[in-house]
């Protein structure tokens, strides 16, 4: 086995960043970070408490009630915006080369990452300049408009898959709104999440509007969401999880929005072109190690085509090369953490006993040890099966044949999820009836998961609740204020006046 790869200057310790300062946490609480192929602890990280969310959502109020960026006008924030992803463009080798490191995804996987998350506030960078607020008017009675404000301090509870990625999602619209911001990075991968802080500050970002604060869910997640001084929490999850945050949010009747957990649907029909289904089908649910929460980790395949498919399919998932996540040729690296692995693993054996292996079936035999699993496919897998209803976030995906329209269509939507759905198939009534009757909240037609910035993320029953991206982030992270004004005479009824008898209401 090659030696093990490590980054030149790794830190040994991950701090908090808050008002902009490094700090350990208030009670010196820390926690441990292992790299996914050693399993070997590589840092510590200071492990946040309530003391510390309390003086980082202090440090972000201030901000926010007495700091310039709320105030800036849109362009002045925007240039800010785009000095921030000028600085992560600069570093893209050594974000992949951390991200890689710390999640165990594929060298050529993490630098797309990178770019993206530049992407992501470049875009929002012009939404601010080109927004514009409606104005309603009666001509000679009233005019009406709407005066946008950003909310105040926003909670970003993050996840460990393509986390720097994710993070910019939330962050890059949380500031171009004018919030500021305390991101709770998932504790799996807390290294790449650590140079925000560096990158914000050479940006010209004010100190508190910004403010990181590492550690477990039950922890500073918890604390992050009950505090009464943050009145919006964006979480990207494990429905579960969801479900804990939308409890604890009653109290204060937060604002929330949450991308929770997937089964989607890959519907391939008789009709399609079959190599590119395949080729789409194979990259969603085996790129990024399985550990994507749109994966279309359900096959459903027309009974015409399916042994053909089955058998193109399971020769390309033996094919893929699984190994050291920093080696350009690797297409499936290592899962994020021995605890994810095992859990990976143990839905592999469930299989063994609900369908027909194809490929894969456990640890690749040329890698002994890591957290490693070869790509595997599963057939004939009834729609009861746990396998078919339970996501299981990692290389892992059932093929179910399907004899017809309907079929197929109940077999999509037989799942307490609603994330996504990918759908092949050149007959055009029924690709556009088809993804109208899903349910699902992204509908992929012929195509393979790529996003236009522009459009609405987000799921529908246990997938999510609400939806970011485009406009709908920026609803999302500020109030709409409606002003009335009336133009005129006042047209008032005279309550308590002597001749309000005669006023016509």
């Amino acid at each position: 086995m090659a030696e093990h790869y490590l980054p030149e200057n790794l830190p040994t310790h991950i701090q908090h960043y808050i008002d902009g300062k490094f700090v350990d946490s208030v009670g010196g609480e820390t926690f441990d970070v292992l790299d996914p192929v050693s399993n070997s602890n590589y840092a510590t990280a200071a492990a946040g408490q309530k003391a510390d969310i309390d003086l980082a959502v202090a440090a972000a109020t201030t901000a926010f009630t007495d700091g310039p960026w709320p105030r800036m006008k849109p362009r002045e924030r925007a240039r800010v915006l785009n000095k921030i992803a000028d600085a992560v463009e600069a570093q893209e080798g050594r974000l992949a080369e951390l991200e890689t490191f710390d999640s165990g995804l594929p060298i050529t996987q993490a630098r797309g990452q990178a770019l993206r998350a530049a992407e992501n506030f470049r875009f929002f960078a012009d939404l601010i300049v080109a927004q514009f607020d409606d104005a309603m008017k009666v001509p000679g009675s009233q005019i009406n408009y709407v005066n946008r404000k950003p909310i105040g301090v926003a909670g970003l509870i993050t996840p460990w898959n393509t986390p720097f990625m994710l993070e910019s999602w939330k962050l890059a619209p949380a500031l171009a709104s004018g919030c500021t911001v305390v991101l709770k990075p998932a504790e799996f991968t807390p290294l790449s999440a650590s140079l925000w802080a560096t990158i914000f500050e050479e940006a010209g970002l004010p100190h508190g509007v910004f403010n990181l604060v590492n550690g477990l869910g039950e922890d500073a997640g918890d604390a992050l969401v009950k505090h009464p001084d943050v009145p919006l929490i964006s979480f990207t999850g494990e429905t579960t999880t969801g479900q804990t945050i939308f409890r604890n949010a009653a109290a204060n009747l937060k604002g929330l929005s949450m991308e929770l957990g997937g089964k989607s649907p890959c519907v391939v029909f008789a009709d399609a072109d079959l190599d590119a289904a395949i080729d789409s089908a194979l990259f969603g649910v085996f790129s990024l190690n399985g550990e994507r929460c749109t994966a279309g980790s359900r096959i459903l395949v027309e009974h015409a085509i399916y042994d053909e498919f089955c058998e193109k399919y399971a020769a390309r998932a033996k094919n893929i090369v699984v190994g050291d996540p920093h080696d350009p040729k690797t297409q499936v690296g290592a899962l994020v953490h021995p605890e994810h692995y095992e859990k990976v693993a143990s839905y592999v054996e469930i299989g063994k006993s609900e369908g027909r292996l194809l490929a894969g079936g456990g640890r690749p035999d040329h890698l002994p040890a890591g957290n490693y699993i070869a790509p595997t496919v599963f057939a004939d897998v009834a729609p009861d099966a746990r396998i078919f209803q339970e996501e299981i976030f990692g290389p892992v995906v059932a093929i179910t044949p399907f004899e017809n329209d309907d079929e197929a269509l109940a077999l999509a939507n037989n799942t307490k999820y609603g994330l996504a759905a990918y759908i092949w198939t050149q007959n055009l009534t029924r690709a556009h009836n088809f993804s109208q009757n899903v349910e699902a909240g992204m509908v992929w037609l012929n195509s393979h998961n790529v996003r236009d910035l522009r459009t609405p993320f987000g799921g529908v029953k246990a997938s999510g609740l609400g939806h970011e991206g485009g406009y709908r982030s920026i609803d999302f992270y500020t109030d709409q204020q409606a002003v009335h004004i009336t133009l005129g005479k006042v047209h008032t009824p005279k309550f308590g006046a002597e001749d309000a008898s005669k006023i016509d209401y």
